[in-house]
């Protein structure tokens, strides 16, 4: 789980995905990518919150 949340904060801020998976001990970035994916879902999940706001404020 530490190394998970790690990971995506990381992430989150800017870190390289190459960078992280140096620091995980990842040997190829295919398996940092599986952190990459969360953050993808989470910007989606937010994107379409930032659409229905801006929708309902007109």
């Amino acid at each position: 789980m530490a190394r998970h949340t790690f990971a995506t904060f990381a992430l989150a801020n800017g870190v390289s995905i190459e960078s992280v998976a140096k620091m995980l001990g990842h040997t190829n970035v295919q398996m940092t990518r599986h952190y990459a994916r969360v953050l993808d879902r989470t910007v989606i999940r937010e994107m379409s919150q930032i659409k229905m706001d801006f929708h309902f404020s007109m």
